[in-house]
């Protein structure tokens, strides 16, 4: 995970500077995957004004009254409003839902358009215009930004992994691409009873790119299928300890639907392949199947 923001209490998360030689850049992030899963970037390269404006809209959006925000309530795809207790992170510890309200949003495909024919994929639902003026010009503009972070990130890895610099380019020419703006109540989380902001979990995918607003809460727990579990892929949860509201946002960067998932050669010569191969789709569906209320979109996927 890359977090812009965050500091995360009681660990030590690396710093990468993004203003180094490639090299250098990416035996930083070697590191980093190594050992915490976690890392910060400097010099990433984000306009501050993209970011102030991206909260400005979620706080206004987020404000709503409830009845407005379920006029985008999330569809089969994932596309829309999640309200509070929606999503149960780590079911078999938590008492109750992420005391969290959030929003999905990926890339704005048409509704007639082949790829939208897929799971997860279609036509974004985007506030009406009249509700929170801007919102969708904003949200767009951020995610172009923060996809062109994560592409910037993509061949790093690659060489921290002793692979071609353009290894990762033809499982994200159709990505899932998704971002999560997220609210969390001012409710104080009681984990000795399975209250949570947000319950312990690993994401789903390759890259998640983080925002905060620099309200605490993010507690990191100090593995993959392609790397076999070398690269950490880091249990983390949100506990609210200070009965204040919180504001992030998640960049959830992962390969094609269709993209086969496999160990690579080399995480897997001293060692037999620890996870069975799969499809990014199918991989994501399961996770969604198992950690929101009520989701029934997930299928199985034949392997391509």
């Amino acid at each position: 995970m890359v977090s812009t923001t965050d500091r995360t209490a009681n660990a030590e998360v690396h710093v990468i500077d993004l203003s180094l030689p490639d090299r250098e850049a990416a035996a930083a992030i070697l590191h980093a995957c190594v050992t915490t899963g976690f890392f910060y970037v400097a010099n990433h390269g984000v306009k501050e004004e993209i970011i102030e404006e991206h909260w400005l809209q979620n706080k206004a959006f987020f404000s709503l009254p409830l009845k407005d925000k379920l006029i985008i309530l999330a569809d089969s795809n994932n596309r829309g409003y999640t309200p509070m207790a929606e999503e149960t992170l780590d079911p078999e510890h938590q008492s109750q839902g992420d005391t969290k309200e959030g929003l999905y949003f990926g890339r704005d495909l048409a509704a007639d358009s082949e790829e939208a024919k897929l799971p997860l994929h279609g036509p974004n639902q985007w506030p009406p215009e009249g509700l929170v003026p801007g919102y969708k010009a904003a949200m767009q503009a951020y995610m172009d930004a923060i996809r062109g972070l994560a592409d910037r990130l993509l061949p790093l890895i690659a060489i921290a992994l002793q692979l071609p610099t353009d290894f990762f380019d033809m499982y994200f020419d159709k990505p899932m691409a998704s971002l999560r703006p997220l609210h969390y109540s001012a409710q104080v989380s009681l984990p000795d009873e399975g209250v949570y902001g947000a319950g312990a979990h690993t994401d789903y995918g390759v890259l998640t790119v983080l925002a905060t607003d620099n309200n605490p809460g993010l507690q990191i727990y100090t593995e993959g299928r392609w790397t076999n579990g070398y690269f950490r892929s880091t249990l983390h949860r949100v506990v609210n300890n200070v009965g204040k509201e919180r504001y992030s946002t998640a960049f959830f960067y992962d390969p094609n639907f269709t993209a086969r998932v496999a160990c690579l050669p080399q995480c897997c010569k001293d060692e037999p392949a620890k996870f069975p191969p799969t499809t990014s789709g199918q991989h994501v569906l399961d996770k969604y199947a198992a950690t929101h209320a009520g989701y029934t979109g997930a299928v199985r996927v034949a392997e391509g």
